[in-house]
């Protein structure tokens, strides 16, 4: 196991404290998400540089809009939603 210090400002310290916010096991959730989000940031900006080589159009917000609404349409079906 790692020991990691911070210093913070005081006011930022005690509104985390007072969250608790402060624990191991809160930091870690922490940063564990903060992890996921920039992976997945990495990835999209990743996918987007190979849309823009190969010389993909970009898409309209309607089209956007119509895959994003067959996408939770397809998740609702498989799990036994209507």
């Amino acid at each position: 196991m790692t020991k990691i210090q911070i210093e913070l400002n005081d006011t930022t310290a005690e509104a985390a404290r007072d969250a608790g916010l402060l624990t191991t096991q809160a930091l870690e959730r922490l940063l564990n998400d903060a992890i996921r989000r920039k992976q997945a940031a990495d990835s999209l900006l990743s996918i987007a540089d190979r849309v823009a080589a190969a010389g993909i159009p970009p898409m309209s917000m309607e089209e956007i809009n119509a895959e994003v609404k067959a996408a939770r349409a397809e998740r609702r079906q498989r799990a036994g939603g209507h």
